[in-house]
């Protein structure tokens, strides 16, 4: 007897379909999968035997054999045992072939015959629609994030018997109902806000052009001078997620299984912040079985490195491809991944190893080599795909008696996502959507300067010995002040304010 269950694979954070095969034969017991499995998809049969017979089924003594189709494909994962199970039990006629069509199914079994989750469950339902599928079987815990799929019923399976109730209708299942939209809108706010951050009033109308113009960032700055606080606050002041970009970073957190069990969706902006000691497989994504790394996981959301010259230069310099094309391409054998990596970097450094270079109130400790050797842990291209870089000074003292509170992140936010509004409205046609991935021609077309700004420009190129990365990424931030101040042309004083931010660049102070 032959069966075929529908299942799915994923490629990146996008599902296939995969056909599971299933014929029984007479012959010598045996059980056989073919089709590129992975040591986790041939375990399943032991998964699957004792499943089947824990539930109250008899397993068949004969020749069985398992194919993963297209073949040529590496199936990875437990997600098959479910499919599997509900073939064998098709093929031996418990469950008519008939009753399986439409379904897409995936789930991993416990040896009790319970049905467990797995990850994908998203990308799953998303492949099943698109490829004209009418519903999908998961696990409970699964239901949430793959009901957010409109147009496609969901059902949730507790144990392989309930599976094999309702394919055979004895068992009536209501489908899960998510309401994605309503639950989009009604988002959690933030318990932390801007105003929260005490004076450090240059920093913040940094981190407000920066997140205007999706620009990365690097704060300078002594050891509790608020760089980290005004870093975990930089996502309340970005614009609001889309639903879009809602679906494509829930995709990544559900390949990644990161979502929790009554999580169906998303809904605020990542911020991630990896512990200096990560890999580059951990930062960039990777590994045996490959799977996104912080990179992807902050994809449309901010990616956080504190004490960046303490990260292995390997790690650091492995970043250099994510900043400039948006996503990780992963090489592998047999496959070629690649993952979405579209972030913000927020990067924060103390001036040197002791922390206090150029302070007044508290002297520095640290040789010349030593600040050197520092600050020559970061490469110049990486700095050169930072676009702002901010001094952070100590707080004075008075800022922190001050009992007023700064301006709130729902008012930066506003003049945030207005100036976002205005470049959304200027590359309708382009294939980018903030100024920050703006490339030379893009530039040309959109950051002319006056006679006068060129004449500014030119004077500081000369005496920053500025690179031609550098040059763009003043025009870059030039353009995001002039779309917070809504005016068309970039003036003198919205180039004057961008050279400030570009503090490493002056290197007979701070490049000793």
């Amino acid at each position: 007897m032959l069966a075929k269950v529908l299942s799915s694979a994923i490629i990146g954070i996008d599902a296939y379909i995969v056909e599971v095969e299933v014929d029984i034969s007479q012959g010598l017991p045996s059980f056989t999968t073919v089709g590129l499995p992975e040591a986790s998809v041939k375990e399943s049969r032991e998964r699957v035997k004792s499943a089947i017979q824990n539930s109250g089924y008899s397993f068949p003594a004969d020749r069985i054999t398992v194919n993963l189709a297209p073949a040529n494909i590496k199936k990875e994962g437990t997600g098959y045992d479910l499919p599997i199970a509900l073939g064998i039990l098709a093929a031996t006629g418990i469950i008519p072939q008939t009753h399986l069509s439409g379904y897409c199914v995936l789930g991993e079994l416990s040896l009790d015959g319970r049905v467990k989750p797995v990850k994908g469950s998203l990308p799953m339902a998303i492949g099943a629609k698109t490829n004209g599928h009418e519903s999908v079987l998961v696990s409970v815990d699964n239901s949430l994030e793959a009901s957010v799929v409109n147009q496609i019923n969901v059902f949730a399976i507790n144990s392989l018997a309930q599976a094999v109730g309702f394919l055979n209708r004895e068992i009536h299942l209501s489908p899960v109902k998510t309401d994605s939209n309503r639950k989009f809108k009604t988002e959690a706010a933030s318990d932390i806000d801007f105003s929260d951050i005490v004076g450090q009033e240059n920093a913040k109308r940094a981190l407000e052009i920066a997140a205007a113009g999706g620009h990365n960032v690097m704060m300078i700055g002594p050891p509790g001078s608020g760089k980290t606080m005004m870093a975990r606050r930089l996502p309340t002041i970005l614009p609001p997620l889309t639903f879009d970009e809602a679906i494509e970073t829930t995709k990544i957190f559900s390949v990644a299984g990161l979502l929790a069990k009554d999580q169906a969706l998303v809904t605020q902006r990542p911020f991630r912040s990896p512990h200096h000691t990560i890999s580059d497989a951990g930062l960039i994504g990777g590994g045996h079985t490959p799977k996104p790394g912080e990179v992807s996981l902050a994809h449309n959301g901010v990616l956080f490195l504190d004490e960046l010259p303490e990260y292995k230069k390997p790690v650091l310099e492995a970043m250099r491809q994510p900043l400039e094309d948006h996503q990780v391409t992963i090489s592998r054998a047999v496959s070629t991944i690649t993952y979405p990596a579209s972030f913000m970097l927020v990067a924060a450094m103390n001036p040197c190893p002791c922390g206090y270079f150029g302070e007044s109130t508290h002297p520095c400790q640290c040789s010349h080599h030593q600040v050197h050797r520092y600050r020559s842990r970061i490469s110049g291209p990486l700095l050169d795909r930072i676009d702002l870089h901010v001094d952070v000074p100590a707080v004075n003292y008075k800022d922190l008696l001050s009992k007023t509170d700064g301006e709130s992140g729902e008012n930066i936010r506003f003049r945030v996502s207005a100036a976002r509004q205005i470049q959304s409205d200027r590359f309708k046609r382009k294939k980018i959507h903030t100024n920050a991935q703006m490339e030379s021609r893009q530039i040309n077309s959109f950051c002319q300067v006056t006679p006068s700004s060129k004449v500014l420009l030119e004077t500081a190129i000369v005496k920053l010995g500025l690179s031609a990365r550098a040059y763009n990424r003043i025009l870059k931030i030039s353009r995001t002040i002039a779309d917070l101040d809504d005016s068309p042309a970039i003036r003198t004083e919205h180039l004057s304010e961008a050279i400030q931010y570009r503090t490493l660049d002056r290197s007979k102070q701070y490049w000793p």
